[in-house]
């Protein structure tokens, strides 16, 4: 129909540098949506592991048969589990050295927890900086390729006599493409970014909850160990 929108013919009648830049901005986002599916099945998965390890934890199984259970898993312990099974072994390892006191044990048992987390929390963030690149530049990438088209339209009325809107509205509308493909890629990226990053945060203090809990466990140990 005459006058309708039609995306596909702005594109394939643009310049060569707006293609490109569609190009490249159709690339941010299809990297950009296969890491929002890979990181929500990472961070929801690591929220059902907590909840799953916690409910273990706190129903009162023996500390040591859980750190065989855990441990047995080799590479695969992950989140708290992993947090876990650090903090036990090397709390098992400090107590058979009977020259340490008490507070080194305990502050051994804490740095190892302390590095799980980090560890646990640097795995579940990758790539979520991709994102916030994604949405502070696609913006700007757009918006270039959208004043090459706008230039290069006007430029062409230099051979003319006497411009008409007809004859500039095509390459500008051409251009204006590149500006909402920019901001196709941008706002999905950011409003994600955005809400994984409050979800880390979560599961990150509940990671910190976890380690001072399970420290005071060990404290306690400790202490009843001494008095027997």
């Amino acid at each position: 129909m005459n006058g309708s929108l039609n995306i596909l013919d702005l594109v394939l009648h643009a310049s060569l540098p707006v293609k490109a830049v569609l190009l490249l901005l159709i690339g941010f986002s299809f990297a950009s949506w296969v890491i929002i599916f890979r990181k929500k099945a990472m961070l929801d998965g690591a929220m059902s592991d907590a909840d799953a390890f916690e409910d273990r934890f706190w129903s009162g199984t023996d500390l040591a048969a859980l750190f065989r259970e855990v441990s047995g898993k080799g590479d695969g312990a992950r989140g708290l589990e992993g947090v876990f099974e650090a903090g036990f072994r090397e709390f098992a390892r400090q107590r058979q050295r009977k020259s340490l006191d008490p507070r080194s044990v305990l502050e051994g048992a804490q740095r190892a927890m302390r590095v799980a987390v980090m560890r646990e929390v640097d795995r579940l963030e990758r790539n979520l900086e991709f994102l916030a690149n994604v949405g502070s530049i696609s913006p700007y990438v757009g918006l270039f390729g959208t004043v090459w088209g706008i230039m290069a339209a006007f430029q062409g009325l230099g051979s003319v006599k006497e411009a008409t809107i007809a004859m500039v509205a095509p390459g500008i509308s051409e251009a204006l493409v590149a500006t909402a493909m920019g901001l196709f890629a941008a706002i999905p990226a950011v409003w994600v970014y955005n809400r994984y990053t409050t979800k880390l945060e979560r599961i990150s203090t509940r990671y910190d909850t976890f380690q001072d809990e399970f420290s005071s466990i060990l404290q306690r140990q400790i202490q009843s160990d001494d008095r027997a």
